[in-house]
């Protein structure tokens, strides 16, 4: 089985399976032979985690594509229902904000410069909406924090207890809803 080694000062082999191939975290002192061992006594998982990539896949190549004019109700919508979040959740993480600009993006869910200008994608409104407002509140809490240290985590929960929940909704679904945004599609649909 081909893999891709990258060494670095870590203590653990660990492994990873990616569109483009396995690869192995390994320390610097791990000799090649015990990478061969451990990559040959994972080949199972490795082989089923390659066949869940491979439905994924062909999943996401079936979803079909949201035309232009879709996305442009779909931002009509969130230009409506983004802000009223924005500014419901603002006062309670306690933090100020710039200018808020709907995007059809294929790979965020939203952004927040250093300005505090913040940016959504129209996609939200094909989520529910505790997961709108999980988005709303992240971006939120990099007002307070540009990072995802732990203490960003911890005014995320302070405001959003159910966060993970949601973000865990996002991380299995959102893959499929990006899918519907086709190629050249509209990326900036004004604020």
């Amino acid at each position: 089985m081909e893999y891709k080694v990258i060494r670095s000062k870590r203590k653990t082999l660990s492994l990873e399976v990616k569109p483009e191939g396995v690869i192995v975290r390994a320390p610097f002192f791990v000799p090649k032979w015990q990478i061969d061992r451990f990559v040959k006594e994972r080949e199972p998982w490795i082989r089923n985690s390659q066949n869940k990539l491979e439905q994924k896949k062909r999943a996401l190549q079936q979803v079909e594509p949201l035309s232009e004019e879709d996305i442009k109700k779909l931002a009509k919508q969130a230009k409506k229902v983004i802000p009223e979040r924005v500014k419901y959740y603002a006062p309670i993480v306690g933090v100020s904000y710039g200018r808020i600009t709907i995007r059809s993006q294929k790979s965020r869910w939203g952004s927040c410069s250093a300005k505090g200008n913040l940016n959504f994608n129209c996609l939200l409104m094909l989520t529910p909406d505790e997961v709108i407002d999980s988005v709303v509140v992240h971006e939120l809490c990099h007002r307070l924090q540009m990072n995802h240290s732990a203490k960003f985590y911890r005014e995320v929960y302070r405001v959003y207890p159910e966060y993970d929940l949601w973000n865990k909704w996002l991380k299995k679904n959102g893959p499929i809803l990006m899918a519907r945004m086709a190629k050249g599609k509209l990326d900036s649909l004004g604020g």
